[in-house]
This record gives structure tokens, C-alpha cells and sequence, in this order.
């Protein structure tokens, strides 16, 4: 199996959901702990309005604050104005949000699906001219908490115009955590068919327990790209219940030498923020080490 990237995102989608709120330098600890562990590509903030997500009310000051030379960070934003804030930083990289639904795409950005993708094209191409990178990710590619199943034919088509505007990968979200493996699959090898050679990036969320087996799937259709957050932190809040992203620690366990980094770390990591977070859930590597030992 060729090498497989992990982008940490506990910084970001694993604290945005979460009810209690790290302080700054909670954030740069678990960053740190994260890049010891073995991660280089980080999603370290989202530069929303400070009133819709508090908790990431000081990306900036996260920004500022990181150590340089010591991994590759992303900045999420959901539309220009967030783009303007985080090209002021000094964010190495952009990311963006598309919905592959309208209603989904209304309730978290106020534009349907087609607006959104109009938005992410323009702000991909505006990044490019500032000489930043940037990419994009498709929200809810394998089903909308409000309208159920979304076409595979739309979801394709939005990756084929994302990287026709210049994104460096396209990235597709299980967003609520109900895709299975096997439509993970067909989709991952349309999605990559259809960007190549750009690379595919895949994010799951955990909710029904399949997100390790989706990684897997992707992975054997081309993905090269994973996102995962250490002890599984994070979740939708469309999604009642839902588990959170797919763990970091569960993820490195699985692909073994294809995804090198410090499991134990990781777990240690996890040990950590679930105290500051005040959150008792584990993921499954978390509990059998305990057990071991």
C-alpha cells in the first residue's frame, strides 16, 4: 500500500462541536502533541463569525501563535470574507467548504448547492492569485441529514469544476456519517477518475461505527488523503448522537506502515484533550491499550 496522509483536524472540526470551548493555548498544546505524534498537515482553525462557532473565535491568535517549519496548517473558511481573514495570517493553506445538497448548503452558509459551488470555484481562484494554495471539500457527498440520498452523478460533477478552478486536491465528506463502504468505493473511484491527477482527500464522521471500514474503502479506490481527529472528537450537529470524526489512532492502526505515525502518542494525546473536554467517549485503539495494560 502506497503512503497514505493523515490531516489532523481535532484543532478544527474535532473542537468546533464540541460544548466546551478550548482556551488558546489548549488549542497550541494539542497542536503540539499532535505534530510530536508524527502529523504534518494540520486544519488549525475556521475563520467564521466568532458568534456562529465561539470556539474558534481566535484563529488568529492560533495562527500566530504556531510553530513554523513544523507541519503544513489549514485554515477553513466558508466563503471570501473568511478567505480575506485568513490570507492576512499566516495560515500556509486554504480550505473550503461546497454542500452537495441545497438545504444543507442553506443551513450552514446561506446559499443552496449551486451557489456554494459558484462561491468555493471563486474563492479557490482568488487564493491562487494571492499565491496561496487552496482547496475544496464536497459536504454531505453520501447523504443530507434533510434531503437523504444525494446523486453521485452531482457530487462527481461539483469535483470536476472544483479542480477545474484550480484547487490542489478535492476532498468528499461523509458530513453525518452515514455512508457504508461500498458506496464509498464507487464514488472514490469516480471522484478520482474525474479530478485526475489531482488527489483525492476523504473526510468520515463515525456516527454509525463505519468510519474506519470508509477509510479503507476509499483508500483501495484511490483516495491518498485522510482526515481524522485524535480521540475521534468532533461530530455534525445535524446529526444527534453522532460519534464524531473518525479517530486518528484508529485510522494509523488500520493502515499500519502506510500511515506513519506515533500511535501510542496519538492515544496519549486523546487521553489528554477527552480531560479538557470534559468527554468521556474513546476510540477502539484508546480502549485496548488501556486494556493491555
Amino acid at each position: 500500500m502506497n503512503r497514505i496522509e493523515l490531516v489532523e483536524v481535532s484543532p478544527r472540526d474535532g473542537l468546533q462541536n464540541e460544548p466546551r470551548t478550548l482556551a488558546t493555548e489548549d488549542k497550541l498544546e494539542l497542536i503540539r502533541r499532535a505534530i510530536a505524534a508524527g502529523a504534518r498537515r494540520l486544519e488549525v482553525a475556521s475563520f467564521v463569525h466568532p458568534e456562529k462557532v465561539p470556539q474558534m473565535a481566535d484563529a488568529e491568535a492560533v495562527v500566530a501563535c504556531l510553530p513554523r517549519g513544523a507541519a503544513r496548517y489549514v485554515g477553513l473558511v466558508l466563503n471570501k470574507r473568511g478567505a480575506l481573514r485568513a490570507l492576512e495570517t499566516a495560515v500556509d493553506e486554504i480550505g473550503l467548504v461546497c454542500a452537495a445538497s441545497d438545504t444543507f448548503g442553506m443551513r450552514n452558509q446561506g446559499m443552496d448547492a449551486q451557489a456554494s459551488l459558484d462561491m468555493a470555484c471563486d474563492v479557490l481562484r482568488f487564493c491562487q492569485e494571492q499565491g496561496r494554495p487552496a482547496q475544496a471539500t464536497i459536504a454531505v457527498a453520501f447523504g443530507c441529514p434533510f434531503e437523504g440520498a444525494v446523486d453521485p452523478a452531482r457530487v462527481v460533477a461539483m469535483a470536476r469544476r472544483i479542480a477545474a478552478a484550480g484547487s490542489i486536491e478535492v476532498a468528499i465528506a461523509d458530513t453525518i456519517g452515514i455512508a457504508r463502504p461500498g458506496e464509498v468505493e464507487v464514488l472514490a473511484v469516480q471522484v478520482a477518475d474525474a479530478i485526475a491527477p489531482l488527489p483525492l482527500r476523504v473526510h468520515f464522521h463515525d456516527t454509525r461505527g463505519m468510519g474506519v471500514a470508509n477509510v479503507m474503502a476509499a483508500v483501495r479506490a484511490g483516495a491518498v488523503t485522510v482526515d481524522a481527529a485524535i480521540g475521534g472528537t468532533g461530530g455534525c450537529p445535524f446529526a444527534p448522537g453522532a460519534a464524531g470524526n473518525v479517530a486518528s489512532e484508529d485510522v494509523a492502526y488500520a493502515l499500519g506502515d502506510a500511515m506513519p505515525v506515533d500511535i501510542v502518542q496519538l492515544v496519549e494525546a486523546a487521553g489528554w484533550l477527552n480531560a479538557k473536554l470534559g468527554r468521556d467517549r474513546t476510540s477502539a485503539i484508546a480502549r485496548a491499550l488501556g486494556a493491555a495494560r
